[in-house]
């Protein structure tokens, strides 16, 4: 059972906010030896953070085991690019978190792109798709790295139709996932597919264990990080299903961040107002998705933490603060759901699918 206590309101704080340490009086502190006493957390500072679901169900696209194989398959495919060589999972390895660990992907030729692949999983709950948000949902999503001439390359939408067409094994998965179409085949329908196996893509962790009542989930060094996770005013951006995700913030808020060139959410809006904004990143499996930041600039945990603490919340963490925070961190590891993310083996290309393309 969790304990409670007054503490630190948590979550959705305007971009004015400034943060302020809990009195001491209502401040737990970590017990030491010959000191054990349990820490007791603020019931509203537990409550804003969810439990994974099984899945993100969304209602305009209902998720059907028919859909989860084909989008399975075309996850995996390569011939989705114009080289036949890049898939979906290259730059998003679902066997290391959902990521490649570079700070930049590579692409068609060898191309770099211009920003940290974020992890696909439990991507289902975030408020929007890539850093800047320009897609509002998965589905959306999944239709831009196929199209993009750094990424995967395909000249066009026909290009891709007319590889799947051409490929008996998917018109009939085609038809399986998409009944009610008369045209099951479009690149829409590719693209419901593909979200409809990400939101399946979830890694429960023992602090969702801890969430739901197990107070022993979680070692003593994990609980007092999370508690100074919590009075350090960590979740005024990092909180929910993905503890993180749900908003959008400016990336120097309090303390400007030196030499940030990308100009984030406003490259999308063309809103002066969003200069330097990014979408929160969640903070599940955040020790296997290293570099850290938009531009993968950052290697370690403890920088991170160090580095946030300062430019978002003015707060210089003290070395053991770091330490307790990313203890806390670590346990947001979750586990890899192994035979939802096993590679299908993919059908046999026919004459009439289009060949590999390397210009």
């Amino acid at each position: 059972m969790l304990l409670v206590a007054a503490g630190l309101g948590a979550c959705e704080r305007s971009a004015e906010y400034e943060y302020q340490a809990p009195p001491a009086s209502t401040t737990a502190k970590p017990a030491t030896t010959g000191d054990v006493k349990p820490l007791v957390f603020n019931p509203d500072d537990v409550k804003s953070f969810k439990v994974l679901p099984a899945k993100f169900e969304y209602d305009k696209n209902p998720i059907t085991d028919e859909k989860v194989t084909l989008g399975r398959m075309l996850w995996y495919e390569t011939r989705l690019s114009k080289n036949h060589d890049i898939s979906c999972n290259s730059c998003h390895d679902l066997s290391k978190y959902g990521v490649d660990n570079k700070n930049f992907s590579s692409g068609h030729k060898g191309q770099l792109g211009g920003r940290n692949s974020p992890s696909a999983y439990n991507a289902g709950h975030h408020v929007a798709q890539f850093w800047d948000g320009r897609a509002a949902t998965l589905e959306d999503q999944a239709k831009g790295p196929i199209l993009n001439p750094v990424e995967m390359a395909m000249p066009d939408e026909k290009r891709v139709i007319t590889t799947l067409k051409s490929i008996p094994e998917y018109v009939k998965l085609f038809k399986s996932a998409f009944p009610d179409d008369k045209e099951p085949i479009t690149y829409d329908n590719m693209a419901k597919a593909i979200g409809a196996f990400e939101r399946g893509l979830v890694t429960p962790s023992r602090f969702d264990k801890y969430l739901d009542g197990d107070d022993k989930a979680l070692t003593a060094e994990e609980k007092a990080g999370f508690h100074k996770f919590i009075s350090l005013g960590c979740p005024t951006c990092h909180t929910g299903v993905a503890v993180g995700g749900s908003t959008f913030q400016k990336l120097g808020l309090v303390k400007e961040y030196a030499g940030l060139k990308d100009n984030g959410r406003f490259d999308h809006t063309k809103d002066e107002k969003d200069k330097f904004f990014f979408r929160v990143p969640s903070l599940r499996n955040i020790e296997k998705t290293f570099p850290y930041f938009h531009d993968g600039s950052i290697a370690t945990l403890d920088e991170t933490v160090t580095k946030m603490a300062w430019h978002q919340l003015g707060v210089e963490a003290k070395p053991e603060e770091v330490k307790a925070i990313v203890s806390f961190l670590k346990a947001l590891t979750g586990e890899l759901p192994t035979e939802y993310i096993k590679k299908p083996e993919l059908p046999a290309s026919t004459p009439a699918t289009p060949k590999a393309d390397p210009s």
